[in-house]
């Protein structure tokens, strides 16, 4: 039982960080012009999120989907104005610079800020919660269970970062010059367009 959670919880992870949003550009860009800690840095505050919303839906999955209905558009304004932030920071690339001149400020701000950016992204909000009862998650017991849980969502989530960073930064050598600034730009445009979508969703639920 103790295995098949985990299993449930890597899944889990793994199917919400998999797929390419505004995180996997954001992190797809940085680690072109950071390198790859920088990447994985912002992986981890996505894991982190991922793993604080495993926690609270473990904690009481019926108390979890109303804390998300009541605060969706509040949420979706916070997220989409961010997401324009980190969108426009983008069509303005800084210089690459190698990774070993990445300090840990600048890791922490990366972590930072998407912890905060898939704290606050609706669409990440209501995916996790889907797959979390298609899952048979809703109700998972003790805190011990929950626990267990939780840990395979941040370490299922974490370690596809850790992959798409790699990957990321083994293919860097075979890309040709200029290429990660037309990944960043192509990634703030992603951004600001997620930001506006964010926007409107969450304007038509001011409106209803």
């Amino acid at each position: 039982m103790t295995a098949l959670l985990f299993a449930k919880g890597l899944l889990l992870g793994l199917a919400i960080a998999a797929p390419l949003g505004p995180i996997g550009t954001l992190c797809i860009s940085r680690t072109l012009e950071r390198g790859f800690w920088a990447g994985v840095a912002g992986g981890l505050g996505t894991a982190l999120a991922d793993a604080t919303y495993a926690m609270m839906a473990a904690a009481g999955f019926a108390a979890f989907a109303t804390f998300l209905s009541t605060l969706s558009v509040p949420l979706g304004l916070v997220g989409g104005v961010f997401m324009l932030w980190l969108g426009w920071r983008g069509l303005r690339p800084r210089p690459i610079a190698a990774p070993a001149e990445i300090g840990a400020r600048d890791l922490l701000h990366t972590t930072t800020a998407t912890f905060l950016l898939t704290m606050a992204n609706p669409t990440t909000i209501l995916t996790f919660a889907a797959i979390f009862a298609g899952l048979g998650l809703a109700a998972v017991g003790d805190g011990v269970s929950a626990a267990i849980v939780v840990a395979g969502v941040f370490l299922g989530s974490l370690g596809w970062w850790f992959v798409l960073s790699g990957g990321v930064t083994l293919a860097k050598t075979r890309l040709p010059d200029g290429f990660a600034a037309w990944t960043s730009r192509l990634s703030g445009l992603l951004l600001i367009a997620f930001g506006l979508a964010a926007l409107a969703s969450a304007a038509a639920g001011l409106a209803e």
